[in-house]
């Protein structure tokens, strides 16, 4: 079997960018006029308010460069589609992305993959995985991701933006206490049974830390394609600075299919990427004994133990785990906060000591409700628990919250997450419209 083909090109203008990483990756050659085409940006979060999209979500530029090369090639069925929440968040997200536009321009559909229906197939995890069928009548899949590091993934290129096209329920099982069969290993599997994977990741922005708006973001302005799904990740996990063979997923698929995790399968094509290569974190830092982050442990936070998260926090808990440490972050005022430790996840466990432990979602509730070490129980309900749950179990503890971060007249994406690209002219919202 002959090499992979991966184009890296630097992006340098519109659609002529693009239109190179294509063409040098010869990811259409081959492809009937008549395929049908599921294009899956990421859009991990969507918030109507303002908030930091760079790294977070796939640029509109690169998606609309990416449906007129199609056109070009005489391909006209073409749906976009991700997994919102609401119909009403993906309203507004296709709207203020400029996706609107295009379906008006070129014909394109949108699709709420989260609306159903699904379909259970058989990708080689230990349970059905239920699949949105819209995808799954495609002649091909566009994987179309940031290029960006994963807080508990490691990254989240191609493979793991497949992770969208499944229900919820699947989402959470993805998170298995398992740790043979773990979030990495399910990742691996996500190309597996479904149509054939096209991969265009883009890099204009990158993310460190990812998924969310909580992570840094960079402008790199790199774009990666390829007709393999796995080669494209490989070198997206090293243009992000980190040794593919150390990304358990990227080491599980390549050992489904019998290759090894490096670069000796692939053919480079394009720019050369190592002046491109740029060090991008994945984790976040905790103390030796990982129960508390370090930011909190060099400013010295006392009577607090915040465990660090675990690859069993599934999607919807991980999305208030940043907000959480914000919200102890403000809180802090140099006074003890009285022994209080939080859990989260379906695998910790309380310590003894402790006067106050807060079990933050319905996996750990039910699994340590009864935990004999626990003196009080704070028990944040819910899969996943609301926002008011999470400010009500703050305030039972004793821990004062700015509760107008979320109902009052300041933004909590705004104010809080907004500002570190305050001034900082590379970032801009220009690349998420389309005129």
């Amino acid at each position: 079997m002959g090499k992979s083909i991966v184009s890296v090109v630097k992006y340098e203008e519109p659609l002529k960018s693009v239109r190179k990483v294509i063409e040098q990756s010869k990811l259409f050659v081959g492809l009937p006029k008549d395929s049908k085409i599921f294009i899956k940006p990421n859009i991990v979060v969507w918030i109507s308010s303002p908030y930091p999209k760079w790294g977070v979500i796939t640029t509109s530029r690169v998606m609309e460069d990416v449906v007129v090369l199609l056109n070009e090639y005489g391909i006209k069925d073409i749906t976009i589609g991700e997994g919102f929440g609401t119909p009403e968040a993906a309203e507004d997200a296709f709207k203020k992305l400029g996706y609107n536009t295009l379906k008006q321009r070129y014909g394109v559909k949108l699709v709420n993959t989260m609306e159903g229906p699904f379909e259970k197939i058989d990708m080689g995890c230990e349970f059905l995985v239920n699949f949105s069928s819209h995808p799954l009548k495609a002649d091909y899949i566009i994987s179309l991701p940031v290029l960006k590091t994963h807080s508990q993934a490691h990254v989240s290129l191609g493979l793991k933006n497949l992770k969208g096209f499944i229900n919820i329920a699947s989402r959470k099982k993805f998170h298995s206490p398992n740790p043979e069969k773990d979030l990495h290993y399910n990742v691996a599997k996500l190309a597996n049974n479904i149509p054939p994977c096209l991969t265009i990741i883009d890099g204009i922005y990158t993310l460190e830390r990812g998924p969310s708006i909580d992570g840094k973001a960079h402008r790199s302005d790199i774009l990666i394609a390829s007709k393999d799904i796995l080669s494209a990740d490989i070198v997206g996990a090293k243009l992000l600075g980190l040794e593919p063979s150390t990304v358990p997923s990227l080491v599980q698929a390549a050992k489904d299919r019998n290759i090894s995790p490096d670069l000796s399968n692939i053919e480079l094509v394009g720019d050369d990427i190592e002046p491109l290569i740029k060090s991008h974190m994945w984790d976040f830092k905790y103390n030796e004994s990982g129960d508390l982050p370090l930011p909190f442990y060099k400013r010295q936070f006392k009577g607090l133990k915040y465990c660090k998260y675990d690859t069993t926090m599934c999607t919807y808990c991980s999305g208030l785990n940043g907000i959480m440490l914000v919200l102890l972050k403000n809180a802090w005022n140099g006074e003890s906060f009285g022994d209080i430790e939080f859990l989260t996840g379906k695998i910790m466990e309380p310590s003894p000591g402790m006067q106050k432990t807060i079990l933050v979602g319905q996996c750990q509730y039910n699994k340590n409700k009864d935990h004999p070490y626990i003196n009080e129980l704070i028990p944040i309900r819910g899969c996943p628990p609301s926002i008011d749950d999470l400010l009500e179990g703050f305030e039972r503890c004793g821990i004062s919250v700015d509760r107008e971060l979320f109902t009052g007249s300041k933004d909590a994406g705004e104010s809080t997450f907004l500002m570190k690209y305050k001034d900082k002219p590379e970032f801009q919202e220009s690349f998420f419209k389309i005129k």
